[in-house]
């Protein structure tokens, strides 16, 4: 039994959106109207009912997934995900939504240099990727449901996080307290600059979004910028996670792995806003 799932509706059922309990001393979460959802034995909560469903897998593949993984776990986002944790770390929140979590790795990152006090949850769409974020951190509460939808009470948590994930702007206000916090991760002018060129004919600059959503305040922005100089299967792997990928051709492709020595610059802007009372 895991401890940390301690009876609190914290989650809404995503049939009826009544709050969902945990049934004291069980492993499932019922509300009122009966709506039953039981903890996976990995400890996550699967809330994406099938008729939200628009795939039969919806998210990003298991070969991504790995893709993902493998890159990520090489640490070449480190700096990074060191700056996110350091912003976070510097607000206390006591309930922190990681938004797109994937795999969890941001989570793990966050809750390696902040302090435990903190109760840290992850929502993907991707159950596979919910599965192995659970294994791998017990401490925090991960589920699997849509961010255009998600299962949680409103006004309950103080920090969100969303590292080149989607999101929806009602959601993030309706879930977040006032003056809770939302810190967003997109590309930078340079990122990926070297793999680009191997793929486009003429490179362009990305531009920067407009990431504060409606009812929030920017209150910080930091870029983080960095070289990375990944192993040709790893420059393959991080092709894989960006949306220009189906635009590689197989001699992009080729030219990516072939590359001699590729240093390639990493280019994040960090922006933290504030929920306003508007």
């Amino acid at each position: 039994m895991h401890q940390h799932h301690k009876p609190s509706s914290c989650y809404l059922c995503p049939l009826c959106g009544a709050p969902l309990p945990l049934k004291p001393s069980t492993k499932s979460y019922i509300c009122e109207n009966n709506h039953h959802f039981d903890l996976a034995k990995e400890g996550y909560l699967n809330l994406l009912p099938v008729q939200h469903k628009r795939s039969g897998e919806p998210g990003d593949s298991k070969q991504m997934m790995q893709a993902r993984r493998e890159f990520l776990e090489a640490g070449y986002y480190e700096p990074m995900a060191k700056t996110v944790a350091m912003m976070l770390k510097a607000s206390q929140p006591t309930h922190l939504l990681d938004l797109g979590c994937g795999e969890g790795y941001y989570s793990r990152k966050i809750e390696a240099h902040c302090s435990n006090l903190m109760m840290l949850h992850g929502v993907d769409i991707a159950k596979f990727a919910i599965r192995a974020a659970a294994q791998k951190q017990p401490n925090a509460r991960f589920i699997v449901a849509s961010s255009n939808r998600l299962p949680y009470a409103d006004q309950y948590f103080d920090f969100v996080l969303r590292v080149f994930a989607p999101s929806n702007d009602d959601e993030l206000r309706r879930i977040l307290k006032p003056s809770g916090l939302l810190l967003t991760v997109t590309p930078g002018p340079r990122h990926l600059w070297q793999l680009k060129e191997l793929i486009y004919a003429e490179v362009r600059e990305h531009a920067l979004e407009n990431v504060v959503p409606q009812g929030f305040e920017r209150i910080d922005t930091q870029r983080v910028s960095y070289k990375i100089s990944p192993i040709p299967q790893q420059r393959i792997a991080l092709l894989q996670m960006t949306p220009f990928a189906w635009r590689a051709n197989e001699s992009a492709q080729q030219a990516i792995k072939d590359a001699d020595q590729l240093d390639i610059e990493t280019d994040f802007i960090l922006t933290l806003a504030i929920k306003t009372a508007h």
